[in-house]
């Protein structure tokens, strides 16, 4: 009995793991029960009361009322339906000195009145409240100039793109109530709503607000100037369902252990556009096939690493293409770090860029190793030395044309920024005419047993899967292109594998997949 690889194994358990966790995420949108008999815990909301929202804003979380800056009030709050405020909000010289600003959002019944000592008012009362943080602290984007202009306004630019992090506001944020009206175990509440129930008169617990910090994104700030004295924001409310509270309860507390473990700011708001505005079906199902994705990477990366170490020669590979793949994923991910993209996408175009520099330093052993080569090797360099003859006349022109278009009429933040994307625009634009060589060998050999299928397989799948994610987490307009750019190289691959296929008689030189290329008989055929 053969056991299966450690691969098989790992895959297995992996994929195990992740409809588990499905299933545990699953779990969060079916309402718990409370049993006739025992201690249950009743919404204050199931009483269809009146309520007030009182709005302030301070410098501090915790603020008395002499410390409060009053911002807006409803004395008939209407909690059923979604709605959205208009706030004018005052900024202390603190805030703009890199300080911090915070929302205090309070909801109470409106059969009481209150002034600002509504702040004030003591735990045990039927006080529901959140004080959301509105300030964050981020790296400006450095502005952009033209190169060629003025060089003493442009210095003074230069040095604005290398600041500390400031203070920005967050122009729009979202809170929200649940407005259930369920009834909750006392002995078994929700982990995730456990620190939110406030219980009154022994078994009713008050309207449950929070921030749905899935709502603010990045693109939501803006930046604190010393001239601020006062900003606009918008305030949006909308009822919630105990489901959807418990996913983002638990969303926040998984982005919090993100951000302990080195995600910046910018990669979280990358997750959020995933989770935000979705229903658990799709949810699911992204996850799912981000798994997926993530799984065909690894093996992708395994299959390739195992094909070029076995690799002893050259037979039916085009070096100009291997060279163009090890250097146009280093300038992609210079360019996706210039541009500050997510890690979700930074850290597997990091991999794949230091297994293509691999790649490059195996080609010039195997060429120092097989310097006069065989007739295999020698027809293989033939090939390829007539299709980079071609391309020449055509991509050099248009790489260099761009670069200096680009120098003329489009700002850039620094000489190294335009350096970065006129290479990535050509590797964007025209880099598929560097995967041609490899399709003209192939044309030329008529065979195309000597390619790592496996390992084409594996990057097949994902560059459909990136069509999908391309438009899920953002990244540049250039990068999204060349996902399906890359879509048309692989169908014309496939088509190759069809047009040329293997013949299963012969031998496979090793597990991979490579055969070797009788150009005995090809040379016959043209004789």
């Amino acid at each position: 009995m053969q056991w299966p690889s450690f691969t098989v194994i790992l895959t297995e358990i992996f994929l195990a793991y992740i409809v588990y966790s499905i299933y545990n995420l699953s779990l969060l949108f079916v309402a718990p029960s409370c049993e006739e008999g025992k201690r249950c815990l009743t919404s204050y909301l199931s009483q269809k009361p009146e309520l007030q929202l009182h709005i302030y804003s301070s410098i501090d979380r915790n603020s008395s009322e002499k410390q409060v800056d009053f911002v807006y009030a409803d004395k008939n709050f209407n909690y059923t339906h979604p709605n959205s405020f208009s706030l004018t909000l005052n900024i202390p010289r603190k805030t703009r000195n890199n300080g911090t600003l915070f929302l205090h959002i309070i909801v109470v019944p409106s059969s009481k009145k209150y002034g600002k000592d509504v702040i004030n008012t003591p735990k045990e009362s039927y006080q529901s409240s959140i004080a959301i943080k509105m300030t964050q602290y981020e790296v400006p984007e450095a502005e952009t100039f033209n190169l060629l202009g003025d060089k003493s306004s442009n210095s003074k630019k230069n040095k604005q793109s290398l600041v500390n992090p400031v203070t920005h506001i967050k122009s729009r944020v979202t809170f929200t109530i649940m407005t259930d009206d369920v009834k909750l175990p006392a002995d078994n509440v929700p982990v995730e709503l456990a620190n939110h129930l406030r219980v009154i008169q022994g078994n009713t617990f008050l309207p449950i607000v929070t921030c749905d910090f899935l709502q603010t994104r990045h693109r939501d700030l803006v930046k604190v100037m010393p001239q601020n004295t006062t900003m606009n924001v918008t305030l949006q409310y909308s009822p919630i369902s105990i489901e959807n509270l418990r996913l983002l309860l638990l969303v926040e507390a998984t982005m919090q252990n993100l951000k302990n473990l080195g995600f910046s700011n910018k990669d979280i708001d990358e997750v959020k556009g995933i989770f935000a505005d979705t229903n658990i079906y799709i949810l699911g199902a992204t996850f799912f096939i981000a798994a997926i994705h993530l799984l065909f990477d690894f093996l992708a990366f395994k299959n390739d690493v195992s094909y070029w170490r076995r690799k002893e020669n050259l037979v039916g590979l085009s070096k100009w293409t291997v060279v163009w793949q090890g250097f146009s994923q280093t300038i992609i991910f210079l360019y996706l770090l210039n541009e500050g993209s997510s890690l979700l996408v930074l850290i597997p175009t990091g991999i794949e860029s230091i297994i293509g520099m691999w790649k490059l330093k195996k080609i010039f052993k195997l060429r120092l190793k097989n310097n006069s080569g065989n007739m295999a090797e020698i027809r293989t360099r033939e090939f390829d030395v007539e299709s980079m003859h071609y391309l020449s006349y055509l991509l050099y022109p248009l790489v260099i044309g761009g670069a200096i278009y680009s120098l003329l009429y489009q700002p850039h933040k620094s000489w190294y920024s335009w350096s970065i994307n006129s290479m990535v625009n050509g590797v964007y634009a025209f880099g598929f005419l560097f995967m041609l060589p490899q399709l003209f060998v192939n044309y030329k050999l008529k065979s195309v047993a000597h390619l790592p299928w496996k390992t084409f397989m594996y990057k097949a799948f994902n560059t459909f899967i990136d069509d999908v994610f391309a438009f899920i987490i953002s990244t540049p307009t250039a990068h999204r292109i060349a996902c399906f750019r890359d879509d048309v190289v692989f169908l014309i691959y496939l088509y190759q594998r069809w047009l040329y296929p293997v013949d299963k008689s012969r031998p496979d030189i090793d597990a991979i997949g490579e055969e070797s290329v009788d150009f005995s008989n090809l040379d016959k055929k043209k004789n």
